[in-house]
């Protein structure tokens, strides 16, 4: 596999073969594709009872959807969800994960928690586990390129169509 480049993911842009809606050619920078937080966040509900992580766990059933109309406060040490405003399409030869922006990475806020990758044929938008791992409060705000894609190019095709391949939602 390889990481593609500038000029590599605007010819993917071009051709097809890599689609993000919506799109501003200022997002794509030497080797990755900033995105930005939507305007949903889920908020994991209190609770006193453990979570039990099984197979057939749902996160939605242990989290309540909250609009980002406004700046939300993500207290240290606090994991909520958040989406991506963009709809990432992918050719099945390529892939990718997600990353955190070093601006914002350098205050303590994480945008994944583990599961960054990006599947192969992937048409969605991309769920985030945003942590705040500083010992201050951090302000998040809807429409700010909050992390970046790093897009591989994979040996054979592949095409995802797993539990979360039609999220469009949080």
């Amino acid at each position: 596999m390889a990481v593609l480049t500038r000029d590599v993911i605007l010819a993917e842009i071009d051709a097809g073969r890599i689609r993000i809606e919506p799109f501003e050619r200022s997002q794509v920078g030497p080797a990755s594709i900033d995105l930005t937080l939507g305007d949903q966040i889920r908020v994991i509900e209190p609770g006193t009872a453990p979570i039990p992580l099984k197979a057939d766990v749902d996160y939605r059933d242990h989290t309540r959807l909250e609009a980002l109309d406004r700046p939300f406060v993500l207290a240290a040490g606090v994991t909520i969800h958040g989406i991506t405003r963009e709809r990432i399409t992918l050719a099945p030869n390529l892939c990718g994960f997600l990353e955190g922006r070093s601006r914002f990475a350098r205050l303590g806020l994480m945008i994944h928690v583990t599961s960054a990758f990006v599947q192969p044929g992937v048409s969605n938008r991309q769920v985030l586990e945003i942590s705040n791992v500083s010992g201050h409060p951090l302000e998040l705000h809807a429409g700010v390129r909050i992390c970046q894609i790093v897009l591989l190019r994979a040996e054979g095709e592949a095409v995802y169509s797993g539990r979360f391949s039609d999220q469009d939602e949080l």
